[in-house]
């Protein structure tokens, strides 16, 4: 159980910098990380992190895919 949930904090946590790099690239007009990265992540146990950094850095929320698919991957 401890290791579930140190993989859990790492890859919510991971998710979470995913999409601030994200943001932080688009804004910089520069190389973007892929959507299906993105989405893989958050539905490899991602969710939270990547719904926190959605609404965190207002990033991929005008994005119906992501607005549904975020928080059903949680």
């Amino acid at each position: 159980a401890k290791y579930i949930l140190i993989y859990y904090l790492a890859v919510n946590t991971f998710a979470f910098i995913l999409f601030g790099m994200d943001k932080r690239k688009a804004v910089r007009h520069k190389w973007r990380i892929s959507e299906k990265t993105l989405f893989a992540v958050s539905f490899l146990g991602g969710g939270f992190g990547a719904l926190t950094g959605m609404r965190f850095f207002s990033h991929k929320t005008r994005h119906f895919s992501f607005r549904v698919f975020i928080p059903v991957s949680i």
